[in-house]
């Protein structure tokens, strides 16, 4: 297999079909086999039926449909597991992706040896405060992780395979891909794409879905930059609590010790008290959470499948 399509899709069951014919057109016309991976992230209208009618007529449509609504770094990670495809490509199934910038994107991924490359939505055709929402989002992400892509949020990218070994996602990581894969050593690039407006249904991003994006931002810039000494992150902030609190100690007790002031039903002592408590108890359990919770999803899938249709051996078996 060379090519593997990862497509979420979330009550779209009116872009299924365009969306199928037109990757169909464009595929056809490179050379290589290829799949189309749908995953149908626990969608209530008729989503999961056009997918099975098509991959009944063709066998390189691929369907997984989980249990309920897991999200689109969900959907990607099931996608990443089951694609076999030399190169792994993905894009929305609203339609606001050209599958017709995949050839192009192809070309110049393999002529300047990039391991990835990421869409660039230049001309967005979304509404005013969705776009200024982006505008934002990007420059903060430029900002906090140093990556120099225009749009990070742009779903339409190609992998390399090898790029998207022992990659974790949760929470709402998918936006951060290209950052963490920077980190790691793959290079990455870019390339202007087309943009639609949506035809059918309503977007599914909201202010909380960005809000939940922005804290994924936080520990995506905490393991870019202190995953291999994080003592060096949460040392540095701690120390600058216990440090506050003895020098208030300090300044406390020396006033008292030559009785400038009086340390009766004062409550600066107990503010000294608790800015070295802090520096120990609130970092110690910053620390401990996230240890806890990337074990975790190191060994567990943030989804549950509950059909595969399609796939000649199960993700185990390929390991």
């Amino acid at each position: 297999m060379v090519y593997s399509i990862v497509v979420p899709a979330h009550n779209e069951e009116k872009s299924i079909r365009p969306l199928y014919e037109t990757v169909k057109e464009i595929m056809v016309n490179l050379s290589g086999d290829w799949e189309l991976i749908l995953v149908d992230d626990g969608s209530d209208d008729g989503t999961c039926k056009q997918i099975k009618e098509i991959a009944v007529k063709d066998e390189r449509v691929k369907l997984i449909k989980f249990r309920r609504k897991f999200g689109q770094t969900a959907a990607w990670s099931a996608g990443f597991d089951w694609a076999s495809g030399e190169y792994v490509i993905v894009l929305d199934a609203d339609l606001q992706n050209d599958p017709t910038d995949i050839p192009g994107m192809l070309a110049k991924m393999d002529g300047e040896g990039w391991d990835v490359i990421s869409g660039w939505r230049k001309d967005r055709k979304d509404d005013g405060l969705l776009k200024l929402g982006s505008k934002i989002g990007n420059w903060v992400h430029r900002a906090v992780t140093g990556e120099k892509i225009h749009d990070h949020g742009c779903s339409l990218k190609i992998y390399r395979r090898e790029a998207l070994v022992d990659l974790e996602l949760y929470g709402e990581m998918h936006r951060y891909i290209t950052a963490l894969l920077s980190w790691k050593g793959f290079r990455v690039g870019e390339m202007v794409v087309k943009h639609h407006e949506r035809k059918y249904g309503r977007t599914n991003y909201s202010i909380k879905k960005k809000m939940k994006g922005f804290l994924d931002l936080l520990v995506v810039k905490f393991w870019i930059q202190y995953s291999a000494r994080p003592m060096h992150f949460f040392g540095t902030i701690g120390m600058i609590f216990i440090v506050a609190g003895f020098i208030l100690g300090g300044v406390l007790g020396g006033l008292w010790l030559f009785r400038v002031i009086g340390l009766a039903n004062r409550s600066t002592p107990l503010l000294a008290v608790l800015l070295v408590l802090l520096g120990f108890q609130f970092l110690l359990t910053g620390v401990l959470a996230d240890v806890v919770a990337h074990t975790y999803y190191s060994t567990k899938k943030a989804y549950s499948i509950k059909e595969v249709e399609g796939f000649e051996t199960s993700a185990l078996e390929r390991g």
